[in-house]
């Protein structure tokens, strides 16, 4: 069983990724049982299937819309963001909707190709799991969790911005 950060902790992963092999099709791959989470095409191809299990979990690539789960985030005990390269953020911006806009208060997890460099950004947008890439040291990968001490600007957890939050007196603004 792979290591997942979970609430900036090191844990086991008892949640398999569904990712659709070469030949497959959303509508006929076979989920198997237990704790699975599966991309959203799949979700929408079996839907009426896969809303019966208590322990299921949707994943979205990042060209996917989170509005597409509108309503149903309900059925999911973990969403995931799949991240296909270190350079593509969509991600980001996926996350924060599902939290800020869409109201989802489930695990939301990040997969794919996530490396230390972007745990504290992408916990600063909502995340607060993450499958860090295989070939990286995941002990290592946690402490990006903390990499600063201080956020300048507002997210999804700081809704102030620095400025607002730290108290000058007159000589300190006169600096």
């Amino acid at each position: 069983m792979p290591d997942i950060i979970k609430n900036k902790t090191v844990v086991a992963d008892d949640w398999n990724i569904l990712r659709l092999a070469e030949g497959e099709t959303a509508e006929t791959v076979s989920v198997p049982q237990g704790r699975v989470v599966v991309p959203l095409t799949v979700w929408k191809a079996q839907r009426e299937t896969l809303q019966q299990r208590s322990e299921l979990g949707v994943w979205l690539a990042s060209d996917e819309r989170p509005e597409e789960l509108k309503g149903e985030l309900d059925h999911f005990a973990v969403v995931a963001v799949d991240f296909p390269k270190f350079a593509d953020g969509r991600g980001y911006s996926i996350a924060y909707n599902l939290r800020a806009r869409l109201g989802y208060t489930g695990q939301l997890r990040a997969i794919g190709d996530v490396l230390r460099d972007q745990l504290f950004y992408m916990q600063r947008v909502g995340f607060d799991a993450f499958a860090v890439r295989a070939d990286k040291n995941i002990h290592d990968a946690v402490k990006g969790l903390t990499d600063f001490s201080e956020k300048y600007q507002t997210s999804w957890d700081e809704k102030n911005p620095l400025f607002r939050r730290v108290r000058r007196t007159n000589a300190q603004a006169a600096d």
